[in-house]
């Protein structure tokens, strides 16, 4: 089970990479090209050159873990990304329809409800407003 607490963050390589790679070269491409803390607990997701198989590497309790899924039928379909981009911040939901083959730019989502801020007539203070 992959650890997806509220705090964790979770980063897609945006291009292909060989899957040959192991807990070394997955964390020196983490150190390389993500510029993130390895060893914080968040999740580094990598696709290979045909889409079919994806690596999510993450540290866990004084050592890296590798989660491999391979899909028989379908092709992992990305999260649209700009060109000068190398990697991309998804949350939980995108990287769980990801795992499942989900086409996550055909998914549209409900805009999220915000709470509104009122301030006093002093300017001070705010309050939240259900």
């Amino acid at each position: 089970m992959l650890p997806l607490g509220p705090a964790v963050r979770v980063y897609l390589a945006t291009a292909p990479i060989d899957l040959r790679s192991g807990h070394d070269g997955l964390s020196a491409i983490v150190r390389r090209q993500f510029g993130e803390q390895i060893f914080a607990g968040h999740l580094f997701a990598f696709l290979g050159r045909r889409l079919d198989r994806c690596k999510i590497l993450f540290w866990d309790r004084g050592g890296f873990v590798i989660y491999y899924k391979r899909l028989e039928r379908g092709r992992f379909r990305a999260p649209a990304t700009s060109a000068d981009g190398k990697t991309i911040e998804i949350d939980a939901t995108t990287l769980a329809m990801l795992l499942d083959g989900i086409d996550v730019d055909r998914v549209r989502r409900p805009v999220p409800w915000q709470p509104k801020l009122i301030s006093s007539t002093r300017g001070i203070d705010t309050t939240i407003v259900p």
